[in-house]
């Protein structure tokens, strides 16, 4: 009979008989009684009453009855904690059983049963069985380590189990190293600066000794491992490659994918001209194709995985094609992701092919599919020139077969066209105006009025389908009105006569008959640009268009980077890092690819026992939009329509309130530039002597104390003169002025505030608009007392870099609103940009070196520093308060030369360089740099430092 007869019992009194039972002297009935008892803690009933009774049974040499009564003690210990305690003579004894598997047995519950109480007394039998002759128990133990590590650090640090730890990598047994490469990675992820994992050479050859003969599951923890690891050279990371190449060929998806994980990170380090790296690209496409022919949820993992492969290296699966076309029985989550990755293959050599498929799918039955597939048909003709025109004849084609939907797509990609190649298909607009009356989603109608106010010119009776949409204008959505809106504009400035009347309509109803704000302030907009410059209005409305990109929809280079590093996990299933779904007290690491080959470039990876600090990746500024959407969004009542005041004395660029001029992203290179480490094994590239044997600036207490110069060495940058910021006349009497600083590693704005009204001002409270570089208060601006008339109270209020970013014009530019009881005041300041420079940027010599050849000679600004009198050790020294740090000096020809780097706190490296001629008061700086919109801003740094 099976054990499903334990769970049917439901009578009364069960408790007092299973008692009687448990206490019983026959050994079977006893086991009966404890099974009784877990099937009635498995269904969810309280047996926690016989405690005593089942801790009783585990003196027992039968291995199945002492599982059972370790499963309920697991259970009930957290609630009985001072009975779990009589248990521990019983653990301490079978921890030195002479059967393996009870030893195992019970350092494994020891390590779950979750009591304070009874974890000091695990200590020794946990000692002993991490050098327990027997493979099975030291594995168990590895992971026990992990365990009780999350229940007290302090001990598992204090009783030296780390070490024992690590000790055990170097065990002869595959599995107890699998087992402790997991415990340690543990254990890392809640202390991220730990250096646990000191991964060598050596190390990484015994990992992957052990990886050929591991479980499944011990290989995934040697593979995750072995992929925070960074190879000293491309000699190393193609020999690491060639001995995980064989993992590829696993039954298990995950053993497969955590192998793809460490063959993309390497790859990066290998030169696209060694055979091995053709060969490997070869390598990886068959594995990953035979993952789409598992079962459906594991092909939906898996293609989100390729989506991102693809991204990163197409050409992996160019020739693969075939295999992403949909299958009629696919599950249409499989169907959708499929066609997003066909869309990303298509290119010149298999865009026939790709469209014949396409219009094939959208004649399917399933919208959802049919419409992806009419959208992918758009973004073909967008990515692939050549075949722009005959995307544009199949989507035609698919408009005459009337079937809603469809048409309703097509009409959304078709815009989407026109944008991309503008004067080349507009003869297709009367098609599209035939179709008019069939558009009901708000997306479809706002392309076609998007289009009818683009064309307006070659459309003879767009005002009248205009006026159509006005009817019903309150009943629209938003996305309808305000196209709508701006496209009756568009027509009254192309055709200003015939259209007055239209346009006050429009205008009329969107301004006052109109509770939506956005509709309002654009409505506004219009109006006053109308009346008060009608060629303004022509310039900014009818302004050219940018073209459209042809992947508006890849994923961000930073976060592609380490996206790639988490192939596997649920981050590359999500398109998510880790930190925007795991909750908690853990540390959530950002990880990083290695930096590119031949790029010279040196990166940390977080377990990496490396010296220097490990950094976060570089933050990517993305570029200003919609200023006017982008207004302090701060939660007050009454709402205030306050623009920020823009002082003249700021010089801050013309705002661009209708975000049409959108700035290209800050510097390409950003995302992709991996952050500086100092102190790699191996030099990147040969030093010249003269640059390698000049002595680092500030290299010991002599530099320190300045001895040779005589002067000593500032404390702390340059902190700049309050100025005022906002004026009382334009904010009812608080007047404000301030400066920045950076004091001990940590930015703050320091602030004075007068009050120079007739009442008493309290409730303070400041927010930032989005900014370059992501600086936001890191706490509530402490004003504590009320501020009396003609009183003026200092503050400083601390900032953090981690708030929204978004690219600034000028770059350093701080949007702020300020509340009190009165009112909410905006006001701009600009901050220097050595508010920014961090306390570890002085860079290692030799990457100094390789990076600087590696940044595009295009990417060098140079710029002069006048009237300076001081030597170059002074400077030195000067500008290393201000952490502008000096790698290396030299003297050629009388002119010192200082060689300088500086990093930003979003993980961008500036590097310099400084002549300083005997005699001359004009200093000549070379400044080098990812993003080149950086090296102004840091030329004002140093002339605001050296001057000061």
């Amino acid at each position: 009979m099976t054990d499903s007869k334990y769970f049917t019992t439901t009578k009364k009194g069960e408790i007092f008989e299973l008692k009687a039972e448990l206490n019983s002297d026959k050994k079977e009935k006893k086991k009966e009684a404890v099974k009784k008892v877990i099937a009635s803690m498995t269904v969810g009933k309280d047996v926690s009453a016989l405690f005593p009774d089942v801790v009783n049974c585990m003196q027992t040499d039968n291995l199945e009855l002492k599982k059972l009564v370790y499963l309920y003690l697991m259970n009930y210990a957290k609630s009985q904690p001072d009975m779990a305690i009589m248990a521990v003579n019983t653990f301490v004894k079978d921890c030195e059983d002479l059967n393996p598997l009870i030893r195992a047995l019970a350092v494994r519950t020891m390590g779950c049963i979750r009591v304070d109480k009874i974890t000091e007394y695990l200590c020794e039998p946990l000692r002993k069985c991490l050098k327990d002759e027997d493979p099975y128990v030291r594995k168990t133990a590895a992971v026990c380590v992990a365990k009780l590590h999350d229940i007290n650090a302090q001990l598992v640090e204090d009783q030296g189990f780390l070490d024992t730890l690590k000790d055990l990598i170097s065990d002869s047994n595959p599995m107890v190293v699998a087992n402790a490469v997991a415990a340690l990675s543990e254990i890392a992820e809640s202390h991220p600066n730990s250096n646990l994992l000191d991964l060598n050479p050596q190390t990484i050859n015994k990992l992957l000794t052990a990886l050929n003969e591991c479980t499944e599951w011990g290989q995934i923890f040697i593979l995750d491992c072995l992929a925070s690891y960074l190879p000293r050279d491309d000699r190393e990371s193609q020999s690491i490659c060639e001995r995980v190449t064989p993992r590829l060929s696993h039954a298990n998806s995950a053993v497969v994918l955590s192998a793809v994980k460490v063959l993309m990170k390497f790859m990066e380090m290998l030169p696209k001209d060694l055979d091995y790296y053709g060969t490997l690209l070869k390598k990886l496409a068959p594995p990953l194709v035979t993952l789409l022919s598992a079962e459906p949820e594991l092909q939906y993992v898996a293609l989100r995985n390729i989506n991102l492969i693809v991204q990163k290296r197409p050409e992996i699966l160019k020739h693969e094609m075939k295999v992403f076309f949909v299958k009629y029985n696919d599950p249409i989550y499989v169907k959708l992701e499929k066609l997003d990755i066909m869309i990303r293959l298509a290119s010149q050599a298999n865009i026939a092919q790709v469209l014949a498929e396409l219009k094939e799918y959208a004649t399917e039955v399933d919208v959802d599919f049919v419409r992806k597939a009419v959208r992918a048909i758009g973004r073909c003709a967008i990515k692939v020139e050549q075949s722009a025109e005959r995307c544009v004849s199949t989507l035609l084609d698919l408009i005459q077969t009337k079937v809603n939907y469809v048409v309703q797509e097509a009409i959304v990609v078709i815009k989407d066209i026109f944008r991309k190649y503008p004067n080349k298909y507009e003869s297709v607009i009367a098609t599209l105006c035939e179709n008019l009356d069939s558009l009901d989603e708000p997306e479809a109608r706002a392309a076609m009025i998007w289009i009818v106010g683009e064309y307006a010119e070659r459309i003879d009776n767009a005002d009248e389908l205009l006026e159509s949409f006005l009817e019903g204008f309150h009943d629209e959505s938003t996305q309808v009105q305000l196209q709508l809106l701006t496209a009756i504009v568009k027509l009254f400035l192309k055709k200003p006569t015939e259209t007055q009347e239209l346009v006050q309509q429009v205008l009329s109803l969107a301004t006052q008959d109109s509770d939506n704000p956005d509709l309002r302030d654009r409505g506004y907009i219009y109006w006053r640009l109308l009346s008060t410059d009608p060629v303004a209005a022509k310039e900014v409305v009818l302004a050219e268009k940018p073209l459209i990109s042809e992947e508006t929809d890849l994923i961000e280079p930073t976060l592609l980077e380490e996206l790639i590093c988490h192939i596997g996990t649920l981050a590359s299933v999500y398109h998510k890092p880790p930190s925007a779904f795991v909750e908690g007290s853990r540390g959530v690491q950002h990880k990083r690819l290695p930096p590119r080959a031949g790029s010279g470039e040196s990166t940390e990876s977080p377990d990496v026992g490396q010296s220097g600090p490990s950094e976060a990746p570089p933050a990517v500024i993305p570029s200003q939009g919609d200023l006017l959407g982008d207004l302090l969004n701060l939660d007050l009542a009454p709402p205030t329509a306050t623009v920020p005041s823009v002082q003249p004395s700021m010089q801050m660029g013309a705002m661009d309130l209708l975000g049409g001029g959108l700035d290209s992203l800050l510097g390409g290179d950003i995302g992709g530039s991996p952050s500086m480490g100092a102190g790699l094994g191996a030099a990147p590239a040969a030093m010249p002597a003269s640059l390698g044997s000049a002595p680092a600036v500030g290299g010991g207490l002599g530099d320190l104390f300045d001895l040779g110069g005589g002067v000593g060495m500032p404390t702390g940058s340059y902190v700049a003169p309050k100025t005022v910021w906002l004026l009382a006349m334009k904010a009812k009497g608080l007047e404000i002025s301030g400066t920045f600083a950076r004091r001990g590693g940590i930015i703050q704005m320091d602030l004075s505030l007068t009050n120079k009204a007739m009442s008493v001002m309290t409730d303070f409270a400041i927010q930032f608009n989005r900014n370059s570089f992501g600086l936001a208060p890191a706490g509530p601006l402490q004003v504590l007392t009320p501020l009396s008339p003609n009183q003026t109270i200092d503050v400083s209020l601390p900032l953090s870099t981690s708030g929204p970013v978004m690219k600034m014009e000028p770059l350093n530019n701080l949007q702020v609103a300020v509340k009190n009881n009165i009112d909410v005041f905006y006001f701009s300041c600009q901050y220097p940009l050595s508010l920014l420079f961090v306390e570890d940027g002085k860079m290692d010599r030799q990457v100094f070196l390789a990076t600087w050849k590696d940044i595009p000679n295009d990417n060098e600004a140079q710029f002069q520093i006048k009237d300076i009198h001081l030597n170059s050790d002074v400077a030195s020294n000067k500008l290393q308060g201000s952490n502008i740090f000096t790698i290396a000096k030299r003297t050629v020809e009388g002119q010192d030369m200082l060689y300088q780097s500086v990093k930003l706190t979003n993980g961008i490296w500036v590097l310099a360089e400084m002549r300083i001629q005997t005699g001359n008061p004009n200093y000549t700086l070379s400044i080098k740099c990812r993003a080149p919109e950086v090296c102004p801003f840091v030329y004002q740094c140093y002339e605001l430092v050296l001057k000061n």
